[in-house]
């Protein structure tokens, strides 16, 4: 039945249903979805702040579901730690008070609990605002007190439900920025619930999208912009830049054919007639790019009846790393010698971007559909 089918019914509410999903450990999780989706709703189910109706949730091999309540407080305060979208500070407190709280629960001495919560602070960024109160501080600062109050207990698992969601526009970018580099220094796995696509596939590993309580597709931003499940997913994805989430090493395709430096132009030249190419890359002996040569080029040189490439090799050409989303591609395709070489981090050649496959990845799929509806219109 409909979630609609079973409100009539019943008047009860689906919040979740039949969910599965998994999260590796270090892994970044975004769940998302519109309100109502039961987003929330499931992220409360994890740490049992709601109780599910039936299934399994497993932390380490444990099943939280059949966990005695002490065992599971004790999960609570250690291993699994919150950061709400309404900050849920204590307004008598001060910063540092609050951010110790979580240690003072659990029995914590005093010293000890204030020099990890003053850790977690400087983490965030508040080292001197120890002794403010939460009423002296911006939406951004106090929304970083909880972050640091969840850290400071050490946690595995990390669950923010809409921790930025009440910031504004360029605080709550910030603090994205500030979640990004905090996970690359404590690899903590986070699940965090979201209805902005944009900030999903910012910070997602892998992203999964809910709606009306199931879980409608879960993937990479890649996967879920390039393949969408359904026409709920497609509509979700129609108005995202791609060119800020797809990168080089997505749309790269294999070079046809390469030369070695001292393989010499009449195989180059072979090659590039063999395949119809205006450009080819050459590659030293460690398979590291060395750079490039254009057919006019070889077609002299090999009239001449030289034998080496290093005369009229192009040391200078537009490359770009696996990780280079498309948005910084085009500025280098505008005036440019294509194709685009990619490269890894050892500067090895790992494929080639030519114009076509960069405008096929910003129109989204059904693109031209909806430009000959909009036209007819």
């Amino acid at each position: 039945m409909t979630k609609d089918e079973i409100l009539a019914k019943t008047g009860l509410t689906v919040g979740v249903d039949n969910v599965s999903f998994s999260v590796a450990e270090g892994e970044t999780f975004v769940i998302m979805g519109l309100c109502g989706s039961g987003k929330s709703t499931l992220v409360r189910c994890l740490n049992r702040l709601i109780e599910p109706t039936s299934g399994e949730i497993f932390l380490g091999g444990e099943d939280l579901t059949k966990m005695h309540k002490d065992k599971l407080r004790q999960i609570r305060r250690k291993d699994m730690s919150m950061v709400f979208q309404n900050f849920a500070l204590l307004p008598n407190r001060t910063v540092l008070e609050n951010a110790e709280y979580g240690l003072e629960i659990q029995g914590i001495d005093r010293e000890e609990r204030r020099e990890k919560a003053m850790q977690s602070l400087e983490l965030v960024g508040l080292a001197g605002y120890e002794n403010s109160k939460p009423d002296q501080l911006s939406g951004g600062m106090k929304q970083r007190v909880g972050l640091a109050r969840a850290l400071a207990n050490d946690p595995e698992v990390l669950l923010m439900d809409e921790a930025f969601s009440a910031l504004d526009p360029l605080i709550r970018a910030d603090m994205q920025d500030e979640l990004l580099s905090l996970q690359e220094k404590m690899q903590k796995t986070i699940i965090f619930i979201t209805h902005d696509l944009d900030e999903a596939l910012k910070l997602g590993d892998r992203i999964m999208l809910m709606n009306d309580g199931k879980a409608v597709q879960t993937g990479t931003a890649e996967e879920i912009l390039t393949e969408p499940a359904d026409d709920y997913v497609q509509r979700f994805v129609r108005g995202v830049n791609r060119g800020d989430v797809l990168t080089a090493g997505d749309i790269m395709s294999k070079p046809w054919a390469t030369v070695t430096l001292g393989q010499g132009p009449r195989l180059a030249l072979k090659e590039m007639r063999k395949y119809g190419m205006e450009l080819l890359f050459v590659l030293a002996r460690d398979r590291k790019l060395a750079g490039a040569v254009t057919l006019e080029d070889v077609v002299k040189t090999a009239e001449k009846g030289e034998k080496s490439l290093e005369s009229i090799l192009q040391k200078d050409i537009a490359k770009a790393q696996m990780d280079t989303v498309i948005t910084d591609l085009l500025p280098l395709t505008v005036n440019g010698t294509l194709p685009l070489a990619v490269i890894d981090e050892d500067e090895r050649l790992r494929g080639v971007v030519v114009r076509g496959s960069i405008l096929e990845a910003l129109i989204p799929e059904g693109g031209d559909e909806d430009a000959d509806s909009s036209t007819s219109a």
